[in-house]
């Protein structure tokens, strides 16, 4: 798509705070009015389109795509997003372990446990570990103790959420880095710890690497928009 603006800016109103391309407010995909709640989030909104050389990319920017999913879609999918969102705590990632070898073991238990341990004192939802990759059944009570802290949040809130727990492969994850308790860097390592000790022992090749800067990227991104949220 080339790009058909000069500037981008913000612009505040009284339901928050706009973009504008060269003075036009920005709608979304939906055509609805593009506002956000806070001016941090407008202003690295702003900025990523002025990033934009010749041709815009949307694939690239990923905050507006976030706000853009906030806008349009949680309003009006918000139960199916939370359900979404909910069912990652039934397989979630910190609840398969390995049992070989013990060193891989280990370091899932360190890096894991502490995470399943504040998730249960958090929410009051213990969740059940395994080793393998069969699906185990978890308790019902501690399931919907988690879809109530999603469904908790507000729509922007939500569509981070959400793609956190779908790039890590878990909720608990997702919520640590919602509450603070994770930062992005934190999160990728800990949904990455299995594939970081198969490239120590035996090397990334170029499809792993791509992959991994993916979902890097999809985390730090959905991290940085819950903290222009609140700034």
């Amino acid at each position: 798509m080339k790009r058909p603006y000069a500037i981008a800016a913000i612009r505040p109103t009284p339901a928050g705070h706009g973009v504008t391309l060269d003075g036009r407010p920005l709608k979304t995909p939906g055509k609805r009015e593009f506002i956000v709640p806070s001016a941090a989030l407008a202003a690295a909104i702003a900025a990523e389109w002025n990033r934009e050389g010749d041709a815009l990319r949307p694939a690239r920017m990923r905050l507006t795509r976030l706000a853009n999913a906030a806008i349009d879609r949680a309003p009006i999918e918000r139960s199916g997003l939370v359900a979404e969102t909910s069912r990652y705590a039934g397989t979630d990632l910190l609840c398969y372990r390995a049992d070989y070898p013990s060193s891989l073991a280990e370091r899932q238990h360190k890096a894991w446990q502490p995470l399943l341990d504040w998730a249960m004192r958090r929410y009051d939802a213990p969740l059940l570990v395994t080793t393998g990759v069969i699906p185990k059944r978890q308790r019902p009570e501690a399931l919907r103790a988690l879809a109530r802290a999603v469904e908790a949040t507000d729509n922007f809130s939500l569509v981070a959420l959400h793609s956190l727990a779908a790039a890590c492969g878990s909720l608990v994850i997702a919520l640590a880095l919602l509450e603070g308790r994770l930062d992005a860097e934190a999160a990728f390592a800990a949904c990455e710890l299995e594939e970081t000790f198969e490239i120590e022992s035996w090397g990334e090749d170029l499809g792993q690497a791509a992959s991994r800067r993916e979902r890097e990227s999809e985390i730090k991104a959905a991290a940085r928009f819950l903290a222009l949220l609140r700034a």
